[in-house]
C-alpha cells in the first residue's frame, strides 16, 4: 500500500520520539555506570583492595624460640638446637607412597614412620606440609637436596628442638617437652593459638611444665601469597616472635651430678637446701631417665622398661614421695614438749626397752633399753621410749601443730610436678578419713614418725633448715627469670625459744659427733665443717609378737620391698649452718648405715664445692673413701658423657 505524505510525516515524528527516549535511557545507563565506576575506583578503592588482599594473603604463625634454662652458675640445663626435618606436601608429591618409598632409600626412615606419615597426609589438606621425619643429619639433608628432582613434594627444613645436655641428672627437676596432645588441650585453659600448630611442643613435666607460659614466648607471623587452591606462591612479610624467658635455677649442676652419682644403684632421694636463703642446691632422685628420649619419641620397649622397674625411675621421689619419717621426726616431738612446758630438757625417762599402754607394749629399737635418758641423750641414741612418754604428755594436736610450724604436712609452691603435701595427722583428720576416734597408740606411733605421719624428703630438708636457722625459711627453685631476681619471702622467726632450739641442736650434734650417737660413723672431722644430724629408720611392715620373741628378722634377710626405709637429716657446719640435707633410701635398712654415709658425702661436696679432701673423713675410713671417690668420679663422668652422646 502506498503511504501518503501525511503518514510518512507521522511515522518520522514517532521514530524521532522513540530515538530520543532510548538515547536518553542509554545515556542515563552509561552515566550511572560511569558514576559507579568512579565511585569504586576513587572512593571505595581502598576498601576493595583490602578485601582482595585478604583473599590472596594468608597470615601464618611462627613458633618462637623456647626460653633456656640454666643452673645457678650459668651452666646450660635446657637448650634449643637446630633440628633438620623433612616435610611432604601431598598436592605436589602426586603418588605419596612412591615418593616416600624413594625417600626411604636415601635416609633412615622406618616403615612405622612411613605409615604414620601416610595416615597424617590423608587427614590433612593436600597443600599442608606434613613432617615425615626430624632430627636428621646434615648428610641426610644433603642427600635429599641432591635428589630433589626425583622427590616431588619433599622439602628439607630447619627448626629447633629441645635438648637436655645434662641428661639424667635433671630429668626430675627440669622435666621434658612433647607435642601438644588432645589431652593437653582438654585440660589446659589456654587460648594461645600456638597450641594449634601441629607438633608444637609444650612442657610435660617439671619446670618445663610449671613454667610453660614463661618459657613458651609469643608467636611471630608471616604473610604469604597463595593461589586459588591455597598453594603458597611467595612470602611477603615476616615478623619474628618473642622468645620465651630464660630461667636460672638455684640448683648447682656440679653438686646435682655428684648427688645423682652417689645415689646410683639405689631407690633413693636427697635434697640440699641453703639454710639462709632457702635456695634448693640439689634435688636428687634415683634412678633417673634420659628426658631427651621423650622429646624425640621414646620407644615402646624403653618406656615399658621404665614402667616395669621396681625402683620407679619416672617418679621424683624427692618431692613426690612421702614416707614415715621415723626417728627424724623426734625433734618435732621434743620441741612440742619444750615449747608447751610439758617437759624440761633436763627431765629424764627410764627406758627398759618398751612402754606399756592399754595392755599393749610399744617397743624401743634397742631391746634391752637405754636406761635413764634426757632430751639430748634421747636424740643422740634415738631412744623411742622417751618419745612415747612425751607423746602421752604433749598430745597429738600439739605435735601436729609443731610439725606444721617446721614445714611438715605443708605443700610448698615450687614449679615441680606433683609436689606432695605429706601428713601431720590430727584427731579430726582421722575422724574424717576413717570415721574412727584417735587413740593413745596413734599418738605414740606419731611421736616416733610412724603410723599416719608422712613426709617428703623436701619437707624433711625444710624442717632441718628451720631448726638450724630458727626461722620459717621456705624453699626456692627459680633464681631469676630473664635476669630478674625472684625474691622469696623474708624469713621470720619461728617464735621458738632459743633454749629449746639449743637443746635439740645439741642432741643433733651428738648424733653425729658422740661415740654413742647413731650417726657417729658418718661424722665429719674437718675443722669448722662438723655436721649435726639425725638418723631415722621407718618400718614398712608389722613385727609380730612371735617374731619379736624369737628375734626380729634382719633387713638384709627380707625381700627388698619389706625392708625398712633408711633416713637421715642434718645441717653443717654445726656452729654456723650453711646447708641442710635430707636423704631417704627406700628399703635401705637402717638410717645410720644406708642414709647417713650418703648425706655426709653430699654435704662435704656442697661445703667444699668440689671433691672433699680425705682428711675431712675419719682416719680409719680414708682408704675406703678413696676407692669410693674414684668410683663416683667415674660414674659422674660417665653420666656427663652419656648426656652429651644422647644429645
Amino acid at each position: 500500500m502506498r503511504r501518503t505524505p501525511k503518514d510518512v510525516e507521522q511515522n518520522a515524528r514517532t521514530v524521532s520520539r522513540r530515538g530520543i527516549i532510548f538515547g536518553g535511557l542509554q545515556l542515563l545507563m552509561f552515566g550511572t555506570l560511569g558514576w559507579r565506576m568512579r565511585q569504586l575506583q576513587l572512593r571505595d578503592s581502598e576498601q576493595f583492595r583490602l578485601l582482595a588482599d585478604e583473599n590472596r594473603i594468608n597470615i601464618r604463625l611462627l613458633p618462637p624460640a623456647r626460653g633456656l634454662i640454666f643452673d645457678r652458675n650459668g651452666k646450660a640445663l635446657a637448650i634449643n638446637e637446630q633440628n633438620y626435618r623433612v616435610v611432604i606436601v601431598r598436592e605436589d608429591a602426586g603418588d605419596v607412597e612412591k615418593v616416600l618409598s624413594q625417600l626411604q632409600m636415601l635416609i633412615n626412615l622406618s616403615d612405622e614412620d612411613v605409615a604414620a606419615a601416610l595416615k597424617t597426609v590423608k587427614q590433612r589438606s593436600p597443600f599442608v606440609p606434613i613432617t615425615v621425619a626430624d632430627h636428621l643429619t646434615w648428610d641426610d639433608v644433603a642427600k635429599i637436596a641432591v635428589n630433589a628432582p626425583a622427590l616431588p613434594g619433599i622439602t628439607p627444613e630447619v627448626g629447633f628442638s629441645r635438648v637436655y645436655p645434662r641428661g639424667k641428672d635433671f630429668a626430675h627437676v627440669i622435666g621434658y617437652v612433647g607435642p601438644v596432645s588432645d589431652y593437653d588441650l582438654a585440660k589446659i585453659d589456654d587460648q594461645d593459638p600456638l597450641l594449634q600448630i601441629p607438633k608444637f611442643q609444650i612442657g610435660k613435666t617439671g619446670v618445663e611444665n610449671k613454667k610453660e607460659r614463661d618459657l613458651r614466648g609469643k608467636a611471630g607471623t608471616k604473610s604469604i601469597e597463595v593461589n586459588a587452591v591455597g598453594r603458597v606462591m611467595r612470602e611477603l612479610e615476616r615478623q619474628e616472635g618473642q622468645s620465651g624467658d630464660d630461667l636460672q635455677l638455684t640448683i648447682d649442676a656440679s653438686l646435682q651430678n655428684y648427688a645423682e652419682a652417689r645415689l646410683a644403684g639405689q631407690s633413693a632421694s636427697c635434697v640440699v637446701m641453703d639454710v639462709k636463703s632457702g635456695d634448693l642446691i640439689a634435688i636428687g632422685s634415683a634412678p633417673s631417665f634420659d628426658p631427651n628420649k621423650f622429646v624425640r619419641g621414646i620407644s615402646v620397649p624403653d618406656y615399658q622398661g621404665l614402667l616395669d622397674d621396681e625402683f620407679r625411675p619416672l617418679a621424683s621421689k624427692s618431692v613426690q614421695g612421702t614416707y614415715p619419717p621415723g626417728s627424724t621426726v623426734k625433734m618435732v616431738t621434743a620441741l612440742a614438749a619444750l615449747e608447751g612446758d610439758f617437759a624440761d630438757a633436763a627431765d629424764t625417762v627410764r627406758c627398759n626397752g618398751y612402754t606399756e599402754v592399754a595392755d599393749r607394749n610399744f617397743h624401743c629399737w634397742k631391746r634391752g633399753g637405754h636406761g635413764k635418758v634426757d632430751l639430748v641423750s634421747s636424740l643422740v641414741e634415738s631412744c623411742d621410749v622417751y618419745y612415747y612418754e612425751m607423746a602421752q604428755k604433749v598430745g597429738i594436736e600439739n605435735i601436729s601443730a609443731m610439725a606444721k610450724r617446721l614445714g611438715l604436712g605443708s605443700k610448698f609452691s615450687l614449679p615441680l610436678s606433683a609436689v606432695a603435701s605429706g601428713l601431720a595427722p590430727t584427731k579430726e583428720w582421722k575422724r574424717k578419713r576413717y570415721g574412727k576416734d584417735w587413740v593413745i597408740g596413734d599418738s605414740l606411733n606419731a611421736a616416733i614418725g610412724q603410723g599416719f605421719v608422712k613426709s617428703s624428703p623436701l619437707q624433711l630438708a625444710v624442717m632441718t633448715a628451720r631448726i638450724a636457722s630458727g626461722t620459717d625459711i621456705t624453699p626456692r627453685l627459680v633464681k631469676t627469670i630473664n635476669g630478674r631476681e625472684t625474691l622469696a619471702p623474708k624469713p621470720e622467726s619461728l617464735g621458738i625459744a632459743t633454749s629449746s632450739l639449743k637443746a635439740v641442736r645439741d642432741g643433733m650434734f651428738g648424733v653425729s659427733n658422740l661415740t654413742r650417737g647413731t650417726g657417729f660413723r658418718s661424722r665429719i672431722i674437718a675443722k669448722g665443717m662438723r655436721m649435726a644430724g639425725k638418723t631415722g629408720t621407718s618400718q614398712v611392715r608389722n613385727i609380730s609378737a612371735a617374731e619379736r620373741a624369737s628375734g626380729v628378722i634382719r633387713n638384709e634377710d627380707l625381700p627388698w620391698k619389706r625392708r625398712d626405709h633408711a633416713l637421715f637429716v642434718g645441717y653443717a657446719p654445726a656452729d654456723d649452718p650453711k646447708y641442710a640435707i635430707s636423704v631417704v633410701v627406700e628399703h635401705g635398712g637402717g638410717g645410720s648405715t644406708a642414709a647417713a654415709p650418703i648425706a655426709r658425702d653430699i654435704m662435704l661436696q656442697a661445703l667444699y664445692g668440689e671433691l672433699p679432701p680425705l682428711d675431712a673423713y675419719p682416719t680409719n675410713q680414708r682408704s675406703t673413701i678413696r676407692r669410693q671417690q674414684r668410683e663416683i668420679n667415674i660414674l659422674a663422668s660417665t653420666r656427663k658423657a652419656g648426656a652429651k652422646d644422647s644429645t
